[in-house]
């Protein structure tokens, strides 16, 4: 069995890595970056600290519009395709490399396996809710990480052979690196943080971050709880960007790598974040977690877990963290097969499914 992976940003990376360690000995295995995400802190450490070591093929794309970045991953995929004929094109989440590294496999006959099909937000304004309709009507093996998924798929008229639920590959990562993830941190120099009370803030989402007013009252409200809490708050290049004059009372660091965001998601008092991936995790954790956007394509979180959608109400974001903060927290679970052993499913899967 020859399994080409495809990744392109940082959230593919901590879904791949599992899955490529379980197919290990079981196939031979390419893997392609695309080089959507391309700098130190949006990609190599990442891969350093996975432990996945480098790329066997960097596509060099970078950064550009969607259709030029989706058009430049088509284009340089297919020679690479042509040439290495894999029986299997292995696709993770929901970014332009997903969906244009897919339509390039189903017009050349290569099978394509998404790992995270079937998540919805029901919002077509969203890039990423366009990749994932189009990868997940293309794709073969749909591999969801909860039960929604299957029926989001069900109802798209996706046959149910092509499903399969193998739970969320990315608690997979956060199982396996969680125990050494504090360590890393207390080696940095936010070390003095894992010993204190703060709120750990990310955004980077266009709805949030391009609209300067609205960017304005969220950090005026993240300033207000900063006089209660401190405000820890590790700047997407995107967000850094739209940010001027951040007041003195937030803490603005540079992105982090994973082990130490996960140790810092781990103890802190409440998370606040548009990223669908920081929703899963502090679902896992039992961290309170405010999602400021309208939607998720992973409701499960806010069902089962311990996520709030607060949308683009900043208002409601300030009482609702001040009720956490107060001691009034949601409770939650951990979902359906969130167990650390997704990407030994999907290995098995596939290993059957080329049998």
């Amino acid at each position: 069995m020859k399994i080409a992976h495809v990744v392109g940003a940082r959230p593919n990376f901590m879904k791949m890595a599992p899955v490529h360690r379980a197919l290990y000995g079981r196939a031979d295995q390419l893997l392609i970056h695309t080089g959507q995400h391309y700098d130190r802190n949006m990609s190599d450490v990442f891969f350093e600290q996975l432990g996945i070591g480098d790329a066997d093929i960097n596509l060099d794309v970078g950064s550009a519009s969607h259709a030029q970045q989706t058009a430049q991953v088509m284009m340089r995929i297919e020679p690479v395709l042509l040439e290495h004929r894999p029986d299997v094109l292995l696709v993770y989440g929901d970014v332009n490399s997903t969906m244009a590294a897919t339509v390039v496999a189903a017009k050349l006959g290569i099978k394509v396996a998404h790992v995270e099909a079937g998540l919805r937000s029901f919002d077509r304004t969203m890039p990423e809710e366009l990749n994932r309709l189009v990868t997940d009507q293309l794709a073969d093996i749909l591999l969801t990480p909860s039960r929604d998924a299957d029926e989001n798929l069900e109802r798209e008229g996706v046959a149910r052979e092509k499903i399969f639920f193998v739970g969320n590959v990315m608690i997979d990562t956060l199982v396996r690196l969680l125990p050494v993830a504090e360590s890393q941190l207390r080696a940095s120099a936010l070390a003095p943080w894992l010993d204190r009370d703060y709120i750990l803030v990310t955004l980077h989402r266009p709805s949030n971050v391009d609209e300067p007013e609205h960017l304005r009252r969220i950090v005026g409200v993240l300033a207000d709880l900063a006089r209660e809490v401190p405000v820890l708050f590790p700047v997407h290049p995107r967000t850094r960007a739209r940010i001027e004059n951040a007041p003195p009372e937030l803490h603005l660091v540079e992105p982090l790598g994973y082990l130490e965001f996960l140790a810092l998601q781990r103890k802190a008092k409440l998370v606040i974040t548009d990223s669908g991936g920081v929703q899963e995790e502090t679902t896992f954790l039992g961290v309170p977690c405010l999602t400021a956007r309208e939607n998720t394509e992973r409701p499960i979180t806010v069902t089962c877990g311990t996520n709030i959608l607060v949308g683009r109400d900043v208002e409601r974001l300030r009482s609702e963290a001040r009720a956490i903060l107060g001691g009034n927290a949601k409770r939650g679970s951990v979902p359906e097969l969130w167990d650390g052993r997704a990407a030994e499913r999907i290995a098995n899967i596939l290993e059957r499914l080329s049998s």
